[in-house]
């Protein structure tokens, strides 16, 4: 394993009393599960082997392989960063490119291991560049590099907050990468490890070491793990040849701002015989096919082994997950069929003791609490100091709003941005006798408000047909109009998370929404295929999160804004308008 650098921060707060957890509801297209079979000792051989200092599938297990594990054996995907590979591939042009078959994989799949998705279908020789950003902290030199980026690039050009705290820009040109890649490093950042398969942006708290009720500060851990899995943005072969895509999150806050039921791995803080530490939960995950609430492994770790338990939880996936059908590839699967002890047992044996302690009954988190709003003006835990949370209106901005979110966080802050989950940003480190200032600067009296309406404060949205090549529908623009249509026939007496993704992958993640729209084709009044929605509600998030159910299939957009006026009224209080106006 990869050596990792150690981590210690001493906490002892008044522990908690840990509550039972709840059975995982799933929504799976599948037969229903069953008790895992004894599983054969051959079954827990590596699958993978090191060859010329980058782990490749072993010949034996190829058969049945699906096509993206067949390029990654190819060529190996990291050489286009760790050997310059991308500054021969961007001296071609797209049409040289496409007549291979090897560089045509390496736009289409292979640079994906360098953040890089060419949006062939939509707007093809462009890609979006989606960078690290663990824990979502993001400084103003940062945002105006990525500014001047997208700048060129006219109206292909914006940006995206993500649903894992990160930063995605849109236009880019392959000629350009080369030098945008010494561009960001020249300002801390890197797009290294961030798509396919490899672990995503290290999710913590977004008010994180600032929070005056954080139960710990996440950045310390959500960084470490950033560098651990890149190798300091060098590039770590170690864990970038896994069977699909990983998350994980670091929980720092009674809120779970941070989602941990949706990630492959969540630390949740816990004590144990007067040490801090955490327990953990396991794999997570949404797909087109099943998706899964993570579940406890049953362990506990102290806070020194953090990264040596995050390195041994991937080893057992990259060595033992399956590589055949896509949609059975993520981690869960694994600890299916594995039974969570079996894979318990395969996470201790890979770690540097070779023991793993059991989970601890001093969990930290206050399951009563009630989540916190972020919008707007909140005192710090550093005396004389406020952070302000601003609505990003379905995480979309162009390069003059990076700017200005810039110049606001240098005029008055520390320079510092905070990046959501929920695609909205925040700026700390406010001397609290400037927010009155900073409430009255423009910016702010338009999209960038922080005082959003109560449905839009909730609002989330997946890129879209606009950009992404398996959106069925539009997402972005639609997710707006129809919320500003809703927000015309009902009043809703308290915040309604309402998602909106563009296909059954679902990034934007409808089943932990109170109301999620995932797009479909469907059929209209005359008969023709027109854009829809398939309708879940009650997904949770939180303590008592759990995944929503559907509630109606194949909704033409066109009327998905009374629909939705109907749920509020049924299942979260709203009151009609018109009822309203002839009451006055």
């Amino acid at each position: 394993m990869t050596s990792s650098t150690s981590l210690s921060l001493r906490f002892s707060p008044p522990p908690h009393t840990l509550l039972p957890s709840k059975p995982r509801r799933s929504l799976v297209v599948a037969a229903a599960q069953t008790a895992p079979p004894a599983v054969e000792a051959d079954r827990l051989e590596p699958r993978v082997e090191l060859r010329d200092g980058f782990f490749i599938l072993k010949e034996k297990f190829r058969k049945g392989i699906n096509p993206q594990e067949k390029v990654k054996i190819e060529s190996e995907p990291m050489k286009l960063f760790m050997e310059n590979g991308i500054e021969e591939l961007a001296k071609k042009s797209m049409e040289e490119i496409d007549g291979e078959k090897l560089t045509k994989d390496d736009i289409d799949v292979r640079l994906k291991w360098l953040g890089l998705f060419h949006r062939r279908k939509h707007q093809y020789g462009k890609f979006m560049m989606r960078l690290k950003l663990p824990n979502g902290v993001t400084t103003s030199a940062q945002t105006r590099y990525l500014a001047s980026v997208i700048r060129k690039y006219g109206e292909d050009g914006c940006a995206d907050v993500t649903t894992r705290q990160n930063w995605q820009i849109r236009g880019v040109v392959l000629p350009d990468v080369p030098e945008i890649l010494k561009g960001l490093a020249s300002v801390g950042l890197t797009s290294l490890q961030s798509g396919m398969d490899n672990v995503r942006n290290p999710v913590g708290n977004p008010i994180a070491g600032i929070d005056p009720d954080e139960i710990v500060d996440t950045r310390p851990y959500t960084n470490l793990l950033s560098q651990f899995i890149t190798a300091n943005s060098l590039g770590n072969p170690e864990f970038s040849n896994l069977p699909r895509k990983w998350n994980v999150c670091v929980v720092g806050s009674h809120d779970l701002y941070e989602h941990p039921h949706i990630n492959d791995l969540a630390y949740m803080p816990a004590n144990k015989d007067g040490r801090f530490g955490f327990n953990l939960l396991v794999g997570g995950f949404f797909s087109a096919k099943r998706c899964e609430e993570a579940i406890p492994l049953d362990a506990w770790v102290p806070a020194d082994d953090v990264l040596p338990l995050c390195g041994a939880v991937l080893e057992a996936f990259r060595d033992l997950g399956t590589r055949g059908n896509r949609q059975k590839t993520r981690m869960m699967w694994l600890i299916d069929e594995l039974g969570i002890e079996g894979f318990r047992a395969e996470v201790e044996k890979r770690m540097p003791s070779g023991k793993l302690e059991r989970e601890s009954s001093e969990d930290l988190v206050n399951k009563q609490w009630e989540r916190r709003d972020y919008f707007g003006v909140h005192p710090q835990k550093q005396e004389g100091l406020s952070y302000i949370g601003l609505h990003c209106p379905v995480g979309r901005l162009q390069a003059d709003d990076m700017d200005e979110l810039a110049r606001l966080a240098d005029t008055y802050g520390s320079g510092e941005l905070r990046l959501t989950v929920e695609q909205n940003i925040i700026i700390p480190n406010v001397e609290t006798s400037k927010t009155q200032a900073l409430l009255q600067e423009p910016f702010l009296k338009n999209r960038f408000s922080p005082e959003p309406s109560i449905l839009m404060k909730g609002l989330v949205a997946c890129t879209g047909s606009q950009f992404c090549g398996q959106a069925i529908i539009e997402t972005k623009l639609r997710a707006l109009k129809v919320t500003e249509e809703v927000e015309r026939l009902v009043a809703v007496p308290k915040p309604v998370r309402m998602h909106w993704t563009g296909c059954p992958n679902t990034c934007g993640q409808v089943q932990v929404a109170d109301i999620g729209f995932m797009g479909c084709l469907t059929r209209g009044d005359d008969g023709k295929a027109v854009e829809g929605a398939d309708v879940y509600v009650g997904g949770r998030v939180g303590s008592d999160s759990h995944i929503g159910e559907i509630y109606k299939k194949g909704v033409p957009v066109t009327d998905l804004a009374p629909l939705v006026a109907e749920i509020l009224v049924k299942e979260f209080g709203a009151v009609p308008r018109v009822r309203e106006e002839n009451e006055d």
